[in-house]
């Protein structure tokens, strides 16, 4: 990545994304060293204009920014870093700075709430439930879920067939995490098919 510090004082504006939600978080500045801390640590870092320093986005909140990807634009004059924020980004307490309200899909939404009941298990909890019976049962659910979607396709009760795609959808979501993955995996996989034909 080569990119040109000597506009704006040494400083690359830096928008920062959200790689789940593509929810624009913030804009900071990154000279240098900066952009050579945050890929070394995998947190962003930014050169903090009002206080003349390094700062790590997160330092005092624990609200860390954690790098997924860093992308430079076509003049190599400014940032682009997706990232998994750990917490609000603003400093008022919301996602975004750009917003005061989160603009998080449901279904990203649903993602996030299926990891942490995985990674917090409760006993009341579904998820937790099905997820320590392991990947052969959750797998098995999906089986079912599909089946039973097929069968009410063939009926004409709305209400019936909407319940049962979305006991399918859900399932599909535990089985996804379950295995590490998540909707932006596979839909890699689904834009790279529609650029190939």
């Amino acid at each position: 990545m080569i990119l040109d510090f000597s506009k704006n004082n040494g400083l690359i504006p830096t928008i920062i994304q959200d790689s789940q939600t593509q929810q624009v978080l913030m804009l900071g500045y990154m000279n240098e060293e900066a952009l050579e801390k945050t890929q070394q640590e995998n947190i962003v870092t930014f050169f903090s204009r009002s206080k003349n320093r390094l700062w790590t986005k997160g330092e005092t909140s624990g609200n860390f920014l954690k790098v997924v990807s860093i992308k430079e634009d076509c003049d190599q004059d400014a940032l682009l870093i997706k990232v998994i924020p750990n917490g609000p980004t603003c400093h008022n307490g919301t996602t975004s700075c750009f917003a005061n309200e989160p603009q998080i899909s449901f279904l990203n939404e649903l993602e996030k709430v299926i990891e942490e009941r995985m990674s917090n298990p409760s006993s009341e909890s579904y998820v937790a439930s099905l997820f320590q019976k392991g990947i052969n049962k959750i797998a098995q659910k999906v089986g079912e879920e599909a089946v039973e979607l097929v069968i009410e396709s063939k009926d004409n009760n709305p209400d019936l067939f909407l319940n049962e795609a979305a006991d399918l959808l859900f399932h599909y979501l535990l089985l996804l995490k379950a295995k590490g993955y998540g909707l932006a995996d596979v839909e890699t996989i689904l834009k790279s098919r529609m650029k190939n034909g």
